[in-house]
């Protein structure tokens, strides 16, 4: 026999508690501005549009940071001409390498003896390592730190979203016909997430004739305004083919490069 005072049986369905994967940074490290650089697929020129993002923020009074979240592909060190002798510590914090103009940077690169020697690690131990350049590394005060990611949506950019302080990310592409696809990878990720897209960036636009100036498309007109129109995001950047700027990233020279591309960054950057 029912009392009315009988408490009764909860039949709604509540959902779990979410859990947080979020890491607390060292305490040495002040971050602002977590920028994180992405894209749906390998070979588009993440890491350049890293090192230029981080640049043209730098030549404008900020403080500056690159995080080489590529683990097992990391190029920033060699852009900047930066080498494991850059790198000091103590027993208990590391402090990221500097540039010659001040650019911050952790890579694992920067850990190894030889930089052509393979990381060939499983994925724990490689997320483990990641979350080490924000726990045991004292970046100090820094505006933007951008974050060069591996490709793709695997573990490594799972874990970037969900452990440290993303607050928008820029998606590198090229003008091919599987921009759409690539692009749609990225912002979908990006919205399960729940962290803001800032941009498109189309790297590899276009090349320009060095008698007349003209705009050759070597791989056709790109599709970026309209896949940026089509997901409701703004077009950054359109970055040419440039074979100074590759040579400049090859001998780590990329802060002599003037080329001047990222003036977009102004109205999509998070403000400080």
């Amino acid at each position: 026999m029912s009392n009315e005072n009988t408490p009764k049986a909860n039949t709604g369905h509540m959902a779990p508690p979410q859990p947080n994967f979020k890491v607390d940074p060292n305490p040495g490290t002040h971050v602002k501005k977590m920028i994180a650089v992405v894209s749906g697929k390998g070979g588009v020129g993440k890491s350049s549009v890293t090192a230029m993002s981080a640049l043209w923020a730098s030549r404008r009074g900020y403080s500056v940071g690159i995080l080489d979240a590529d683990i097992t592909g990391p190029s920033i060190p060699r852009m900047f001409g930066l080498h494991p002798t850059d790198l000091s510590a103590n027993e208990t914090t590391i402090f990221p390498a500097t540039s010659i103009t001040g650019v911050k940077a952790m890579s694992m690169n920067l850990l190894m003896e030889n930089e052509e020697q393979p990381v060939v690690w499983r994925s724990p131990v490689i997320t483990g390592a990641l979350k080490q350049f924000w726990t045991d590394v004292a970046w100090g005060d820094i505006d933007y730190m951008f974050v060069d990611m591996p490709p793709g949506t695997g573990d490594i950019p799972l874990t970037v979203f969900q452990s440290l302080p993303v607050d928008g990310i820029l998606i590198v592409t090229t003008p091919q016909d599987l921009v759409s696809m690539i692009v749609g990878k990225a912002v979908a990720m990006a919205k399960m997430m729940d962290v803001p897209i800032l941009g498109l960036i189309e790297n590899m636009s276009y090349i320009k004739c060095p008698h007349c100036g003209e705009e050759i498309h070597l791989f056709g007109d790109g599709h970026v305004e309209a896949t940026a129109a089509a997901e409701g995001i703004p077009v950054v950047a359109r970055i040419p083919i440039d074979a100074s700027m590759a040579a400049a990233c090859d001998t780590g020279k990329i802060e002599y490069y003037r080329g001047e591309y990222m003036d977009g960054l102004e109205q999509v950057l998070p403000k400080i």
